[in-house]
This record gives structure tokens, sequence and C-alpha cells, in this order.
């Protein structure tokens, strides 16, 4: 039996990216109701130091972050949700061709900003609050380990109550259907996905999850004698705590008692994170995973 490729995706605005390799397809339904879809090479790593344990998953970690953003913009402008800004204008007018890359940096780079400071620096700064009362440090750091979680599920419930982002929701559950089918080994069929679970134990959602729980054991034993030292060491460990985090999701694709009790809270995490989807948004998932694997068939 032929060896299955190691799928993954993301869901779109009206649309899925579906990854596979270094293939990378994306399919968005548009306006009109047809489908249109794009494949796309990406190049591999360029050192083997990158395909070490940990690093390897640092590597996977903002090569995902710059194909899922570039993705998601392009499905953006396809629906006039990313109108070009004054900003972007200047940037072409600035840089020409090299404007597209230099808003791509800015964006990834004002996102990781936003999200350190809302899930890694406010925690921190709320639980330094507590230091008068609470002297032991491995409490500080489970109550800050609270604060984050508590912070990220309020977070993610909120934006899973708007309109828009509940039908990309539906396409995130399309694509973790699409997924478990090719994996079963079924037919690429609608039919057939729909009977599948739109929980994917190797979702990013239970990697955010992994990295949120590491954290909180690995800066435990961080000091809390000064809440700036703190912060800036959470910064500098935070590349080795996401590629720690890879290796752990990794190992939870395998199925065993302890492997299950480890992956249960991302699964729990991703029932607001995903949703049931219709047939029409299935068939946007398939036709794009059937893209993505079409040479290994």
């Amino acid at each position: 039996m032929k060896k299955q490729l190691s799928v993954g995706g993301q869901a779109l605005i009206e649309g899925v990216m579906m990854r596979a390799g270094n293939r990378v397809a994306i399919t968005l339904r548009q306006p009109d109701g047809t489908l249109s879809s794009q494949l796309q090479q990406i190049e591999p790593a360029g050192s083997s130091l990158w395909k070490l344990p940990i690093l390897r998953g640092i590597y996977a970690l903002g090569q995902s972050m710059k194909i899922g953003i570039g993705a998601l913009n392009a499905s953006a402008e396809v629906f006039g949700v990313d109108e070009k800004t004054n900003f972007e204008i200047w940037l072409e007018k600035r840089f020409g061709n090299k404007a597209e890359k230099i808003s791509m940096f800015l964006t990834i780079f004002v996102s990781f900003a936003l999200a350190i400071g809302l899930f890694m620096v406010a925690p921190t700064l709320i639980t330094g609050l507590f230091k008068g009362m609470v002297r032991n440090p491995i409490l500080l750091s489970l109550i800050e380990g609270l604060i984050k979680m508590t912070m990220f599920v309020i977070y993610v419930y909120s934006i899973s109550r708007l309109k828009d982002i509940r039908r990309v929701f539906q396409y995130h559950g399309a694509e973790h259907k699409s997924v478990f089918t090719y994996e079963s080994g079924d037919e690429l069929t609608v039919e057939n996905a729909k009977r599948y679970s739109r929980l994917h134990p190797r979702c990013g959602t239970s990697y955010i999850f992994f990295v949120l729980a590491l954290s909180i054991l690995f800066f435990s034993f961080v000091s809390w004698t000064s809440i700036g030292w703190r912060v800036v060491l959470k910064l500098l460990f935070l590349p080795l705590v996401a590629g720690v985090g890879f290796e752990l999701l990794k190992y939870t694709a395998k199925e065993n008692a302890v492997v299950r009790l480890l992956r249960q809270p991302g699964l729990w995490l991703q029932r607001i994170t995903t949703a049931e989807p219709d047939d029409d948004q299935l068939e946007v998932a398939l036709t794009a995973l059937r893209l993505v694997i079409a040479d290994d068939n």
C-alpha cells in the first residue's frame, strides 16, 4: 500500500488552503458560486540543521505563518476585504515589486507582537500585582498560566460569535473532515467526508494549547524578581517552547492512553474554533485536498 502524505490545512475567507510536503493548494468559492484553485511549490529548509527535532518546529512555525498569512491575504482580496490602505499604496510607490513582501513581513510582525502582548506580556503584568500576597514563584506561574488560558479561551469564544468568523470556522471543520477522509483511505467525496469528526488531533488549535501549557511549566523556573526581566526571558525562550510544542503535537498523532489524555484539551478547544460545515464548504476543502495530493495518486 502506498504511504500517505502528511496533509494539513487552514481555513480561509470562503476557502481552504491544503498543504502536503512542499505543495500548497488554495481553493476559494468565488462570489458567483464557482470554485477557483491555485497550486504552488514552497522551498524546503535550506539547511539540514532545520530538520533536527525542536529546530524543525521553530522553522515550521515561521514558514506556516508566512504561508498562512499569504493565503489569507489572497482570499481577502477576492472578497474585497483587503482593500489597499494609504500605507500600502505608499509602499507600492516607494518599493515597487518589493512592497508585497514588505507588507507581509509587517503583517506577521504586528500579528506576532499583538499575540505576545495579549497572551504573554499582559498575563505577566497582571500576575505581578499578586507578588505581595503570593511568595511562591511556582504558584505565581500557575496563576499567570490560568490568566493566560482564560484570556485565550475568552478571546477565541468572543470572535467565534461573529458571523464572518463563524463561516471561517465552518471551513476549518471542512478542512478537518476532508483530511480525516484522506487519512482513512476513503474516496474524497462530500458524502464520505460528512461522516467524520470536525475535531482533528494535529490541528493548530491543539498546537497553540500545547505551547500555552508548556509555557506554564517552563516559565515556572524563571525568576519573578523583576517583571521586566521575566518578560524578556520569556520572549527569548519562546522559540524553544514552540519547538517542543511542535514535537509534542507530532507525538499526539499516535494512538495510546497517554496521547489521548494529552490531546483532549486541544480537542475541547476545537469545539470553539471549528463548526459543522455544509456540503458546499466540504466541496471546497476536498477540491483543495485533491489538488495538493494529485501527484501522489
